[in-house]
């Protein structure tokens, strides 16, 4: 079972071995990790003809389109939230229909993160706008979206020092994954893997 490892993983100094790593703790609990940068088997030619970042961003739409559920790594990315782009594929993946399950080293609330990361004591900003606060570990949307699709959120309070080294929630994460996939008709055949992705204009 074919799953997209969504998150900021990809800008580590050194991505080849993070991708390893994750994918060596999916393999232990019968998953195939898909990493962002993984080449597409099925590439069309004419991706040669786009910007490297339109092929970026067309590859990983065909590649969470071959893969059965998709595991995000929510760690505060740059900001009080996650990587924007994984909160992309979050949003894509859920309107996909598939499973959402999301992981993050940050057990701290977003209000209290974002009060702490704009330096303000209460609930608003200094351009007066409302901070949201509901006691979730992101904006509300991200936590719906993996509930509603199925899935679930796994938080790990860790140093500093080990945000981005620590695999604990990540593996958590994976088994839960792997649990709910065993029990799902989707499961249990899953999209293809050998999925082939549409022309650049087009959706894969």
């Amino acid at each position: 079972m074919r799953v997209y490892l969504a998150g900021p993983d990809v800008f580590l100094p050194n991505p080849a071995a993070r991708a390893a790593a994750l994918k060596e703790i999916c393999a232990r609990h019968g998953l195939h990790g898909v990493f962002p940068l993984d080449a597409h088997a099925h590439e069309p030619a004419d991706w040669s003809d786009l910007t490297e970042a339109r092929r970026i961003a067309i590859r990983n739409e065909a590649h969470m389109a071959g893969c059965a559920a998709l595991i995000a790594n929510l760690t505060p990315f740059r900001s009080p939230s996650a990587d924007v782009g994984t909160v992309f594929e979050v949003g894509y993946m859920r309107a996909l229909g598939r499973p959402v399950f999301g992981w993050s080293n940050a057990a701290e609330p977003f209000a209290e993160r974002t009060r702490a990361f704009l330096g303000v004591p209460g609930p608003h900003d200094a351009e007066g706008m409302l901070i949201e606060a509901f006691g979730l570990i992101d904006n509300l949307m991200i936590d719906a979206a993996i509930l509603a699709s199925g899935g679930a959120l796994f938080v790990e309070a860790v140093t500093d020092a080990a945000r981005w080294t620590d695999l604990a929630a990540f593996e958590r994460c994976v088994a839960a994954t792997a649990q709910a996939l065993a029990y799902s008709p989707r499961g249990a055949s899953g999209p293809s893997a050998a999925a082939t992705p549409k022309g650049p204009g087009s959706a894969p």
